[in-house]
């Protein structure tokens, strides 16, 4: 009678868990009318964390990081930090042993000798992705091979640092600073909401920073201001990729990257970009859609 019980609650508990998931047939048209004629590759990945439906276009095709790479950077800190290595406000100090190009950051024109605390070095990887403080980040973090081995720890299998990392040299004649694919990045987000990474506290805090992005006229442009988002993008000339996690009337998680694209400029219509706001605002709209068609039958 006891294994009879047990069974009928394991089965009824998987029942509740997967009933309702399954593919999002109207969403996932929409985007791929979106996609029609982009000029490169392009993979998708949306989740809506309400009633777990998906909608996965090349969701598991590897695709460079860009910038995106910074958020296991983050990860590979806070871990450290949750291991007692180091502190949030610990303060380090600059002594320009990077030699990576300005470009438009900030950290490279400190003075040497500047005294900074860790947590705005941090900010300024998330916020502005400055590259210079990403790479000071990474060699906190351990390097490379300590990122990548702490996102084997988590089960993430695809998602890698190959910049300034021994034996991914080749990967990153590929690929770039790091590669990825959208279903994965996305399912990174998903376990920091849902804190399944680290502690609370610790995924709580990597929110509030990813939250705080100055880069906000692709993807973020679709969503209102007054929503909570979470977010990272990254760009370089032939790859432009975004991954976001909306905590809207229906929250969801977003994960668009491109590769190999023709568009290669760096202004406001760039095609991927265009298409990026599209797809962010087709998905916007669409569970705002659901929110209000439950409020009727309400």
């Amino acid at each position: 009678m006891r294994t009879s019980l047990l069974l009928f609650i394991l089965f009824a508990s998987s029942f509740i868990r997967t009933s309702g998931q399954g593919v999002d047939r109207r969403l996932e048209a929409d985007l791929r009318e979106l996609i029609t004629g982009f000029k490169g590759e392009v993979g998708i990945y949306v989740k809506s964390l309400r009633t777990g439906k998906t909608v996965e276009i090349n969701a598991d095709t590897t695709f460079p990081t860009a910038s995106i790479v910074k958020v296991p950077l983050l990860m590979g800190v806070m871990d450290r930090i949750g291991r007692g290595s180091l502190k949030y406000h610990d303060t380090l100090t600059w002594l320009d042993t990077i030699r990576y190009d300005p470009g438009e950051d900030i950290i490279p024109y400190l003075k040497v000798g500047t005294r900074i605390e860790l947590s705005k070095v941090m900010m300024l990887m998330m916020t502005i992705s400055d590259n210079n403080a990403s790479l000071w980040l990474q060699a906190i973090a351990g390097g490379g091979s300590a990122v990548n081995a702490m996102l084997d720890r988590y089960g993430y299998q695809q998602t890698r640092v190959n910049s300034r990392t021994a034996g991914r040299e080749s990967w990153r004649g590929v690929f770039g600073w790091g590669q990825t694919t959208p279903r994965e990045m996305a399912s990174i987000f998903e376990d920091i909401v849902r804190r399944r990474i680290f502690d609370t506290a610790t995924c709580d805090r990597m929110l509030r920073i990813m939250g705080r992005q100055y880069w906000d006229e692709e993807a973020l442009s679709a969503i209102p201001p007054e929503v909570f988002v979470a977010s990272k993008n990254g760009a370089v000339n032939a790859s432009r990729s975004e991954v976001l996690y909306v905590n809207g009337p229906e929250p969801y998680i977003l994960s668009i990257f491109t590769r190999n694209n023709e568009d290669r400029s760096w202004g406001p219509e760039n095609e991927a970009w265009e298409m990026t706001r599209k797809i962010s605002g087709a998905v916007w709209a669409h569970h705002q859609g659901r929110k209000a068609r439950r409020d009727r039958v309400r």
